[in-house]
Parts: C-alpha cells; structure tokens; sequence
C-alpha cells in the first residue's frame, strides 16, 4: 500500500475513533428535582428526562460540542455498574464520595442538594445552631437520611410514611419545622400549591457530580468540565435552578 494511502487510512481511524470519543451515553434515575423522567417526550430524541442535573447537562454537552443521550433506567445499582464497567458512559447525578473517587472521571458539580430545616413564611423562628431547633416540633419523612441525621443527634422528629404529609402538618401548623431537602423540598412544595416556606438552618451541603467511565478520555472530560464552568461564570446554571 503506498504511504500516502496508508497514511490516509490512518487518519480516517483516527478520525472514526475521536468521533466515537465525543459520543457519550448519560444514565439516570428517578430523583426530583434533579433527573426525572417526563410524560409524553421523545426518549429516543432525548427528550425524556428532565430536572436541573438534566437541563444542566444538555447545556453543557451543547457547550462542549459532544453528542450525549439521556437515558432513565432502574435500578441505581443497574446503572452504576453500567457506567462503571462500560466506555462511552456516565451516571448522574452523582455523589463524589473518597470510596467513588478512583472508580470514575469526574465532572461538576453539576447541582447540590442543601439538607434543611424549613419553616412556614411567616414563621418568627431563628436559629443560630441546628441543636437549637431541639425546642421546636420537627416533621420528617421516615426512612429518609436526613431525617435520621437529626434523630441521631438527639432530635425530636415527628415521622410520616410520605414527605408531603410533613409539609402539610407544616402548613396546618401541627409541626413547626419540616426537615427536608432544598431544593427537593421546595420543588415538592411547589407541586403541592406551597410557596410560602423560607429555610432557617442549612446543615449539610451534598454536591452532585457527573461520573464518567475511567476509560473517557481527559480531553473530553476536560472540555465538558471548560463548558461547565463557563456556564455557570455566566449565570446559566442559576437560571437552570430557578426554574425548578
């Protein structure tokens, strides 16, 4: 084969290759406000999922100029090790845990989710320290984590089978405080007609991640991080929040 045909040849893998490289599938799972899945979208034109996580994703692969497909699926466990053991995938929204670090590229934060106490708007509470909320009637969700953070440290939590059951004793005044997440929590609200609610302590800040498989490449992993922060410098990620 003449050299310059072979070298042809070449470039053409390496150009088939790198165009595999920017195409990249996005797995998820069901956890609002952050990736949801929406009624009546077109999952094959990926329009299925979205949240802030979601919508902040897009735009930054829109950003980076990189091809990636949003795909709901359960369980967490499915899809975790499918981003782990698979090139060409990621998973959000993602805790960075020291145990994750080495599994995965990382790039975010992409969102975070604040642990909160949340009063009614027209609530005279102030609280200088999360161990003063102890004097206060607390509504929580029972099983959820954030509530067991308080009840492990000697607070009083008056537990629901559901999270809206904790907001509407709120809202009745039956507890004075609703442990929750923000902006979970005050996307719940929202789909239950309650706006009235401000945060008066925030005790736990969880940042959420895009985990990419380890074989992405850091050039990629690079631009989508570039696209990232020069979304965010511009306000876009705010507005992506404020719309939830």
């Amino acid at each position: 084969m003449p050299a310059v045909r072979l070298f042809a040849v070449v470039l053409l893998l390496c150009e088939v290759g790198l165009a595999h490289a920017q195409n990249l599938v996005l797995l998820t799972e069901n956890l609002a406000p952050f990736n949801q899945a929406v009624s009546g979208r077109n999952f094959a034109k990926n329009e299925g999922v979205t949240g802030i996580s979601s919508d902040t994703l897009r735009a930054v692969c829109a950003r980076a100029g990189v091809e990636c497909q949003q795909i709901l699926r359960f369980p967490w466990a499915r899809v975790y090790q499918q981003a782990l053991n698979e090139p060409g995938y990621g998973l959000f929204s993602t805790a960075r845990t020291p145990a994750r670090e080495k599994q995965f590229k990382w790039v975010g934060p992409i969102a975070s989710n604040d642990w909160v106490l949340m009063a009614r708007a027209d609530s005279p509470i102030r609280l200088g320290s999360l161990q003063e909320a102890a004097q206060y009637r607390i509504g929580g969700y029972q099983g959820d984590a954030i509530s067991q953070y308080l009840i492990d440290r000697g607070l009083p939590v008056q537990l629901a089978l559901r999270d809206n059951k904790s907001l509407e004793k709120l809202v009745k005044g039956q507890v004075d405080l609703w442990v929750t997440a923000d902006p979970g929590g005050r996307y719940l609200a929202r789909q239950e007609g309650v706006d009235a609610l401000r945060v008066v302590q925030r005790f736990h800040t969880a940042e959420l991640y895009l985990a990419l498989n380890l074989a992405t490449p850091d050039a990629l992993v690079q631009r989508l991080q570039g696209a990232l922060d020069a979304l965010r410098a511009e306000g876009e990620l705010s507005r992506i929040v404020a719309r939830y």
